[in-house]
């Protein structure tokens, strides 16, 4: 067992508060300026300020004379002013003359208020970027102006941060200049042994030397060393988490499997070998007194759902209730039709949709102990629902839930386990970021009787032979899904392209095309679905509402409209959707004419692969892994130094330096453990703990 994880949330001689104070503790932030950084460094505090780190530098360090200039770079002038040219009207540019000993230049601006700053005779340093008009050098709006006796105002090399409209860089270097100078000397956190083989600073030097550098290519051993840092505190504060759910107590479940033997005969087929492995990881689990936290992955047609029915049945053996919350009513329905079919014991649907007398009669059999299983959405866990012992709480697809809900369903037992499903395949690097605090299952194999999927890529000028295609299946007798196209960051212009390719394949098939999309009510999309499930409609024009919760063995071929701008694990899932019957199946990947690179790299691997770990990893690649605590779905998984992906050699390193560092000092007593401490605070990991730990 584990050591019990110590307790960071009183932690005594915080030197690194002051970097929490607002930023308008800053001088020359007041409230205006201080909303425009928050705006583009995501947060409202020093710290934020600080841990916003440079895209790029400019390099200031060229000093050429005006004759030697050459237009296009970036360059600092020594100048006098010789005149100023008033523009004739307003919409002409304000230019300033200025000479050195080998030419003349032009300063030009076109709004100007600086007068009073560059005085005819006035010696100045002008830096910016160097154009040329009309056989001139010019200076368009230079970035910097000083006098010629304060050289050093105008940095040698200048860091270019992200920014915001209206928000200068000048006022982010005033503030970090303070901040940077705020930084204490803080305990090293780091392995001694580590930081003399990488060569690597202390953390105050890393982050001052990229933040302030004096060369335009900053030493990558300092990025490198925050890097750590950061992955570090998350596995740490993760590898706590773990300690600290794996103290709780929980339930012992056992039972005898009269209920799981009904249901596999019901099933028909034996089970997987990866299916048999995870059902014995979780079974150790239910029968241990710790309570199970534990995230079943497997790809599309995978067979988590069985799993998780037996996983339930063997709670309910041991005289316990079970639920499984989906996130959509037509996930939670398929999910109730497919426990009904194979489960011995009655299953119950609870959703919004469940009213009166019929909710009311539901919620006492709940609370009674009557209902032993249940399915439903997040009316789960709302406050009428009052189970009588629920043991086992079963969280599918769970990135359509937020942390709070997820956690509120495995609070409505005194001792629940909790058992996270997700149909898409999780990369090795985010089940370090995102679930280190969980056990983890995964289902490699595909069930018997799953039919491969042949995919292929079509471009949008080959449509005629296509539509030809389709009609020739349709005339077969199988059943086509249409996805069409996500146009922008606008479901109103999805659903657009949807209405506008069902009227054009209704004109060519007729009545058998129906529409589903989201903007439909839940009752019209329903029935568009029912009647497609039932062959009533023989071709589905739908967004991507069908992505996950419609199963419909009889359809067999996927039409992906515009392909090149889904995701490719959602590439994955739309295309899931066929394959689950008897018959050959097909998926056509649709792109246009011409594609970059890129996308035609994406396309052409889901089309030579089905595995759903290798596609994963490939869609992590190319658009990061989300937020685990929060709502992205893409980009870096609650990071803002590192990038878990570049440096995925540092976060497997940091995970085994996470573990060697808690066996030898659980409580984070030691020098180093205490140092440790600071190190969560700064990178706020105790919140994130408390949050996970919850669950």
């Amino acid at each position: 067992m584990q050591p019990c994880p110590p307790d960071l949330s009183n932690v005594k001689e915080d030197p690194i508060a002051p970097l929490f104070a607002p930023l308008t503790s800053l001088r020359g932030i007041g409230p205006a300026v201080a909303a425009l950084i928050a705006r583009a460094t995501g947060g409202e505090r020093i710290v934020d300020l600080l841990f916003h780190l440079p895209d790029s530098y400019l390099d200031r360090s060229a000093r050429p004379t005006i004759r030697s200039a050459k237009p296009g770079s970036i360059a600092t002038l020594a100048v006098e002013v010789v005149r100023h040219e008033r523009p004739a009207s307003s919409r002409q540019p304000w230019r300033v003359i200025v000479r050195d000993d080998t030419g003349t230049a032009e300063l030009v601006f076109f709004k100007f208020t600086r007068e009073a700053q560059m005085p005819p005779g006035a010696r100045l340093l002008v830096s910016g970027k160097l154009d040329a008009f009309n056989g001139r050098l010019t200076i368009p709006h230079p970035d910097h102006v000083v006098p010629a006796d304060q050289p050093d105002r105008i940095p040698k090399v200048e860091p270019v941060w992200p920014l915001t409209a209206g928000l200068w860089p000048r006022q982010v270097a005033n503030g970090l200049a303070q901040a940077l100078a705020m930084l204490p000397d803080l305990p090293e956190w780091q392995d001694p042994a580590l930081l003399r083989r990488e060569n690597w600073p202390d953390f105050a030097t890393a982050l001052r030397s990229v933040q302030a550098p004096e060369t335009s290519e900053p030493d990558r051993r300092m990025r490198a060393r925050l890097a750590y840092d950061e992955l570090l505190a998350g596995q740490v504060a993760q590898a706590l988490i773990r300690g600290r759910v794996r103290a709780r107590l929980g339930q012992p479940l056992l039972g005898d499997s009269h209920l799981r033997d009904t249901a596999l005969r019901r099933f028909g087929h034996p089970l997987t070998h990866s299916q048999h492995c995870a059902l014995r990881e979780i079974d150790t689990d239910l029968a241990s007194p710790r309570r199970m936290l534990r995230l079943l992955q497997g790809d599309v047609g995978s067979g988590k759902t069985l799993v998780a029915l037996l996983a339930m049945l063997r709670a309910v053996e041991a005289g316990k209730q079970a639920a499984l919350m989906a996130p959509t009513e037509v996930l939670a329905k398929q999910h109730h039709r497919t426990l009904s079919r194979l489960c011995p014991v009655p299953v119950a649907l609870l959703t919004g949709g469940v009213k009166g007398k019929d909710r009311a009669h539901l919620l006492r059999a709940i609370r009674t102990g009557d209902i032993q299983i249940v399915v439903g959405t997040h009316a789960l866990f709302q406050d009428s629902v009052e189970y009588r012992n629920l043991a086992l709480a079963v969280i599918d697809e769970q990135h359509r839930f937020g942390v709070n809900q997820r956690l509120t369903l495995g609070a409505k037992g005194e001792h629940t386990d909790v058992l996270v499903m997700t149909a898409t395949p999780i990369p090795r690097t985010l089940l370090l970021t995102q679930w280190g605090e969980m056990d983890v299952s995964r289902l490699t194999d595909k069930p018997p009787g799953r039919q491969p999927i042949r995919t292929t890529l079509h471009s949008l000028g080959t449509m005629p032979t296509v539509l030809e295609g389709i009609a020739r299946k349709l005339d077969e007798g199988a059943q086509v899904y249409w996805v069409c196209p996500i146009v922008a960051e606008s479901e109103a212009l999805d659903v657009a392209a949807a209405e506008e390719r069902y009227a054009h394949l209704r004109r060519e098939f007729g009545d058998s095309v129906g529409l589903a999309h989201g903007q439909q009510t839940a009752e019209i999309r329903d029935s568009a679905l029912a009647a497609f499930a039932a062959g009533a409609t023989r071709l589905l024009v739908a967004t991507t509402v069908v992505e996950v919760g419609v199963d419909v063995p009889t359809a067999s071929v996927m039409v992906i409209e515009h392909a090149e701008r889904f995701g490719l694990a959602q590439l994955h899932q739309l295309r899931g959707r066929v394959g689950r019957g008897s018959t050959a199946s097909f998926c056509l990947l649709l792109h246009e004419d011409w594609v970059n690179e890129t996308a035609r790299r994406r396309l052409t691997l889901l089309r030579d692969t089905d595995d759903g770990f290798v596609i994963a990893d490939e869609d992590f690649r190319l658009r990061g892994g989300g937020d685990a605590l929060g709502t992205r779905q893409a980009g870096l998984p609650g990071y803002r130094l590192a990038d878990p992906e570049a440096h995925e050699p540092l976060l497997h390193m940091a995970h085994r330096d996470a573990a060697v560092l808690l066996s030898r000092d659980p409580k984070l007593d030691s020098p180093r453990g205490r140092a440790t401490r600071i190190l969560l605070r700064l990178f706020e990991r105790t919140a994130a703990m408390r949050t996970l730990a919850a669950g």
